[in-house]
């Protein structure tokens, strides 16, 4: 027996002849209306096929045993650079005191505006009062070298330490955790025209910008700005107020976030994304341009930062990728006097602390790879032309049988 039969009768796609088919105007406006739904609707399935998306994914951070980098830029208008400070201390219990002498570029802030590079001596060393402030040797006794006086702070009966510039004595106070105040009095501050200048700044109502880099290790921890000498003692860690409270009408700690990154500039993931897709894009920097102003003396701004490292990988690594970070961040403030709120009368806020601005940051042991890809693959491609097309001349097809049973209902009635 011939298979023919059997084929025909499993045929989906039965045909009829010429003769028998009817064509109409509707039929062929529907026509029309259904190519140029299928040409816009290919156009649209090949501007995705072509389109670059970023594809977020989360996965564990390994790569916990690195440093991390910060990048601050920060002006203080109502401080002077001589009396601000940098410290930055983690759980881990390391501190780095006085970060001002580690690469940072310190600007001074004029009264109407102008900045100008700061040529004050910053202090450094603070926990190398043995190098800082060395004695002299035999040889240098012998030699009748000078050895300036510390002036109570160290043990000098036999030359072992001498304070023979301004910023041994500094060093020399903090380590008995003594007010410096502006140095007044003291020689060595005296000659070196730190006494003068000072005073001249804190006339003048200077201010401070800070600009640069710092890197801390990827625990939890703090990083500050306060006024006056670090030190810490007993486990303590606090500052040398004695020229913050010398002014009761002077400084105030408002300031201005020009930028706060960690880690390299992420700027390439707005680079990457059409004008459609900018606001998929994480904020990168949130507090660039934050301005706080309380104008209170003994006031304290806590920022806390959740940090989450970000890796951007490219397209056919068109470009290399980007490790960096992203942060949210949650802001607070408080008086150092504690008490109720001026506010808010029913928030009763603690009481004690340094006047500062303090970013206390969490590093999340989790990373986000920002994954630049294409919208739709080869085969997604050819699957949503064919459906376009199959889904458009399925709806015509139904529309066009809808339209032709009508007009014959119409004209079925127009003969009776």
């Amino acid at each position: 027996m011939s298979s023919g039969p059997k084929l025909l009768s499993l045929d989906a796609f039965a045909k009829t002849v010429e003769d028998a088919r009817v064509k109409t105007a509707s039929g062929g406006l529907i026509t029309m209306i259904c190519v140029l739904i299928v040409m816009l609707l290919i156009r649209n399935e090949y501007y995705d096929y072509t389109s670059v998306v970023i594809r977020p994914e989360l996965v564990v951070n390994r790569d916990v045993n690195k440093q991390l980098d910060i990048n601050l830029d920060i002006t203080f208008p109502d401080i002077p650079c001589g009396v601000l400070t940098l410290d930055i201390l983690d759980l881990t219990g390391d501190l780095h005191l006085d970060l001002f002498a580690s690469g940072f570029d310190i600007f001074r802030v004029l009264p109407l505006g102008q900045e100008i590079k700061d040529d004050l001596p910053i202090l450094s060393g603070i926990n190398k009062i043995d190098e800082k402030c060395r004695g002299l040797t035999e040889e240098e006794i012998k030699e009748k070298r000078p050895c300036g006086s510390c002036y109570g702070a160290l043990d000098q009966a036999n030359s072992q330490y001498c304070c023979n510039t301004c910023e041994s004595v500094r060093l020399a106070y903090a380590t008995k955790q003594w007010g410096f105040y502006d140095g007044s009095d003291i020689e060595q501050c005296e000659k070196e025209g730190y006494v003068a200048k000072m005073k001249e700044r804190i006339s003048q109502n200077e201010g401070c910008r800070v600009k640069g880099l710092a890197k801390i290790n990827r625990i939890s921890g703090n990083l500050h700005f306060a006024p006056g000498t670090p030190f810490s003692a007993r486990g303590r860690h606090s500052h040398d107020l004695s020229l913050w409270t010398k002014y009761p009408e002077k400084f105030t700690l408002n300031h201005k976030i020009n930028h706060f990154s960690f880690g390299a500039d992420p700027g390439s993931l707005l680079s990457i994304a059409s004008p459609e897709e900018e606001d998929q894009v994480p904020s990168i920097h949130p507090l660039d341009g934050y301005t706080f102003t309380v104008d209170k003396k003994d006031h304290v701004a806590l920022y806390y930062l959740s940090v989450v490292s970000t890796r951007v990988e490219f397209l056919e690594n068109r470009k290399p990728a980007v490790d960096t970070n992203q942060f949210s961040v949650i802001t607070h403030d408080r008086p150092i006097r504690g008490g109720r709120d001026d506010d808010h009368q029913n928030t009763l806020h603690a009481q004690g602390g340094v006047p500062g601005t303090f970013f206390h940051f969490d590093i999340l042991p989790m990373k986000i790879i920002n994954r630049e890809e294409y919208a739709k693959t080869w085969s997604g491609f050819i699957l949503g032309v064919v459906s376009s097309i199959a889904g458009v001349l399925t709806v015509g097809a139904v529309l066009d049988r809808s339209v032709w049973a009508a007009e014959q209902a119409i004209r079925g009635k127009k003969e009776l």
